[in-house]
């Protein structure tokens, strides 16, 4: 079974279109715009260009939906459902010419989230859930690692580079994990 949800075609469709952007700015890194948001925290022309493209094709196909998103702020309509967008989730990596970045959108009705999307346009992979329905992997279906022990498994992390506060904040809550 794939998910096929009014709400996930939607998103699937403004993912593939605004992606168009981003792959074609990956592979003009050195002309990319960027400036800085806050300490380590950049925005690129890209973020922009893609953030335009998914609020515009959202509100065209949810009008009444409102939207919160990582560089315009919020939108307020219907506030009972609420696009939550990244446009580039990962834009250090996007900046460093590092392929693992990806398109983000997440959907709340009454401030709970119910399905979201996290495309990846350099490898075409497209991670889709929904609640109720399970997470799938470009229609594939996902299923949680049987593994039990956690020194059979990998894990990877990544932490605030910047503001000395978060720092301490994530390794105390690393070392508790």
């Amino acid at each position: 079974m794939k998910l096929s949800s009014a709400n996930i075609n939607v998103m699937v469709k403004v993912c593939r279109k605004a992606a168009k952007i981003l792959i074609r700015d990956f592979g003009e890194i050195e002309n990319l715009q960027v400036s800085l948001k806050g300490p380590g925290n950049f925005v690129t022309a890209s973020d922009i260009k893609v953030e335009k493209i998914l609020v515009e094709e959202l509100q065209k196909a949810r009008p009444t939906y409102s939207i919160l998103s990582e560089e315009i702020g919020e939108i307020n309509n219907d506030e009972s459902f609420k696009w939550i967008i990244d446009p580039i989730d990962g834009t250090s990596n996007f900046l460093h010419g590092i392929p693992h970045f990806a398109i983000s959108i997440g959907l709340e009705h009454d401030k709970e989230i119910i399905c979201g999307i996290i495309y990846d346009p350099i490898k075409d992979e497209m991670f889709v859930a929904e609640k109720g329905n399970g997470a799938y992997l470009n229609n594939k279906r996902m299923r949680v690692s049987s593994r039990s022990k956690l020194k059979d498994c990998i894990i990877f992390t990544g932490g605030p580079r910047q503001n000395p506060k978060d720092k301490e904040l994530f390794f105390v809550e690393y070392k508790n994990f």
